[in-house]
């Protein structure tokens, strides 16, 4: 009997689904709009309508393991229970898993989208490519999601709440952060923390930049990146205030954990390149685990930190992936 699964990916924009197979990968892909307009009821609703058309392009004597729903945090776990999320507003409270299971004839698991997407790059990117099971993974996007993986599973918390290294201070009397702490690594290498520091800088009269937001008023992190990568110097100390900020997060994160991999995801991962001289400079300098253990030490396992091999994909995949390694 052919066993498939079903991964939700719950974004502020966009609902996806896909089924899974370990064989053919992600399938029978399909996309709504997400209607925070009309409450998180409704939403439950799609979801379940989703998962149960997803669930009809399977051949009737195929065996669903169930559905895994990927959703921003902070989200209370095991309960599925949401607290003051800031990319769904009025979901304060609102048990989603709950809500699910009482439509829908399957296994129903929810889970944190920065989690599910580390599970991923384990079991089906670097991970698997350097047949480690042990990661960390920060995922540069709107904001910083965090994941963390020990022998091939997820690292919860007392109440589901681990993974919040993007709410660290790297700088201790920094800038405010929507989280109400200060000097967060989210302030310095998100997307939208790129793109304050191009405005601030533009405003202080980098040329440039000024020219640059004249022209494209919604210049992306990308934008900035493709300044930088020209030889604008302006452009460039953007990315290396970003990867000093990472590099402090994860020297941190490495003394704390002994990670065998940390990878580096989302879209300002794209800027790897100008991010990780900054990055590993941090790393010598704040982490003498990172120093002890590298290559040609007395220790077999150094910690490897790279940008992460799947792409946009990797929330999908992890929730899809999801009941083939909880649900058995």
């Amino acid at each position: 009997m052919e066993l498939f699964s079903i991964g939700v990916d719950l974004g502020g924009t966009n609902l996806r689904a896909a089924t899974y197979t370990p064989d053919c990968g992600l399938q029978n892909r399909r996309s709504v709009r997400t209607r925070l307009q009309d409450g998180p009821a409704a939403v439950a609703e799609d979801i379940c309508c989703l998962t149960q058309d997803a669930k009809a392009t399977r051949d009737s004597t195929a065996s669903c393991l169930g559905v895994c729903v990927a959703a921003p945090g902070p989200l209370e776990l095991p309960l599925g229970r949401f607290h003051q999320p800031p990319n769904l507003p009025g979901w304060d409270g609102f048990e989603l898993l709950q809500a699910l299971e009482s439509r829908l004839d399957i296994p129903v698991f929810l889970d944190n989208d920065a989690n599910v997407a580390a599970l991923a790059e384990c079991h089906l990117g670097s991970g698997k490519e350097l047949a480690l099971d042990n990661l960390n993974m920060l995922t540069l996007g709107t904001g910083v999601g965090h994941g963390i993986i020990s022998g091939g599973r997820i690292v919860r918390g007392a109440n589901g709440l681990a993974g919040e290294a993007g709410h660290v201070s790297v700088q201790p009397d920094g800038e405010l952060c929507n989280c109400g702490n200060h000097g967060c690594l989210e302030v310095y290498a998100s997307a939208r923390a790129i793109r304050r520091e191009a405005l601030r800088l533009a405003e202080q009269g980098a040329p440039s930049l000024a020219r640059l937001l004249k022209e494209q008023p919604e210049a992306t992190a990308g934008d900035f990146y493709s300044l930088a990568v020209s030889g604008d110097a302006d452009a460039q100390s953007i990315f290396d205030r970003a990867g000093r900020a990472i590099g402090i997060c994860i020297a941190s994160l490495i003394n704390t954990f002994n990670p065998a991999l940390v990878v580096i995801a989302g879209g300002v991962s794209d800027a790897w390149p100008l991010l990780s001289p900054k990055i590993f400079e941090e790393l010598q300098h704040r982490s003498y685990i990172y120093r002890l253990t590298q290559p040609g030490s007395r220790f077999q396992q150094h910690t490897i930190v790279q940008k992460a091999t799947l792409g946009a994909d990797a929330g999908l995949t992890g929730a899809a992936l999801y009941p083939f390694v909880y649900g058995k």
